[in-house]
């Protein structure tokens, strides 16, 4: 079993912001093993099985204050932990999934990470679960 970890692109210009919110190169990453999804973004976390991503998508750039931290779309419910402006990958889940709030709500349908290799998050996504 394979374990991918990415870490998150931090812009020079947000790292401070972030730091006090706890959110730092050592304390956020994504990782992809043979079973899961596992988010770290400072005190914040999501897992869930690989099996329910269902799909991903490249996006970006963004405008600074749509990105950075931990943000909650008013759109679609979807979660973004941002720590860049440049590119991000969009996951979508199959069954929606906790993350920003204590206590399981609300449930995301969708992720956005600003990782450093948007690209390779999304290879390690498309391989089948346990592959």
């Amino acid at each position: 079993m394979t374990t991918h970890l990415f870490p998150f692109r931090f812009d020079p210009v947000l790292r401070p912001l972030l730091a006090l919110l706890g959110v730092r190169p050592s304390t956020a990453w994504v990782r992809v093993d043979g079973d899961a999804l596992t988010v770290r973004f400072g005190p914040w976390r999501l897992r869930t099985e690989r099996a329910n991503v269902v799909d991903t998508e490249t996006t970006g750039p963004y405008r600074w204050w749509r990105v950075v931290g931990p943000r909650l779309s008013a759109a679609d419910l979807g979660v973004t932990f941002g720590s860049s402006t440049a590119t991000g990958l969009c996951v979508r889940f199959a069954r929606p999934v906790p993350a920003l709030l204590p206590g399981g709500r609300p449930r995301h349908p969708g992720l956005t990470v600003t990782v450093d290799d948007p690209a390779a998050l999304a290879r390690a996504l498309a391989v089948p679960p346990g592959g």
